[in-house]
């Protein structure tokens, strides 16, 4: 398990450097909560979807099945990215690998902070973090790798390469 979730950390560095916008436009985050919300209805997902550019919802869409608590889970993923500035999957395996959690280390309520997968930042490049990208609903390496595939689409980038080794 642990030469796993080293794989998926170094994976998902991998991720968050070849994943940027290199210019961020509503549109485009349209397309992506849209298609995003097309990809879980064809796998048979109920996820809340969430999409934040700073403090503005940009997309927001609760599937059917998916349930108020997906939308909060997704909201305490979506703040870990805004505060730590890395996918809430990352955080979450690095504090396993640690064997701490993000409140025993950095004092962070579970209430308003989730460290489970499925908010990916949304990074601009030459700029950053601009916002994030969330998902809830399925097992949080599920939730992770729908939002890498989706981003990979839409900017064009391979998404093979950036995929998780399945699970041993």
């Amino acid at each position: 398990m642990t030469q796993q979730m080293q794989s998926d950390l170094a994976r998902i560095a991998e991720q968050e450097r070849r994943l940027q916008f290199p210019t961020l436009d509503l549109d485009q985050l349209w397309r992506l909560g849209s298609l995003l919300r097309t990809m879980a209805r064809e796998r048979g997902m109920a996820l809340a979807i969430e999409i934040r550019v700073g403090a503005d919802t940009v997309f927001q869409s609760i599937m059917p099945g998916a349930s108020p608590n997906n939308a909060d889970w997704a909201r305490r993923k979506r703040n870990t990215v805004q505060m730590l500035h890395t996918s809430s999957y990352a955080v979450g395996l690095a504090a396993r690998l640690k064997g701490v959690s993000l409140e025993q280390e950095s004092g962070q309520p579970l209430r308003d902070y989730a460290t489970h997968g499925g908010s990916f930042p949304l990074l601009l490049a030459h700029y950053g973090v601009a916002g994030a990208i969330t998902v809830s609903g399925a097992p949080e390496r599920d939730d992770h790798a729908l939002v890498v595939e989706a981003l990979a689409q839409l900017l064009g980038v391979e998404h093979a390469a950036l995929a998780f080794d399945r699970p041993a």
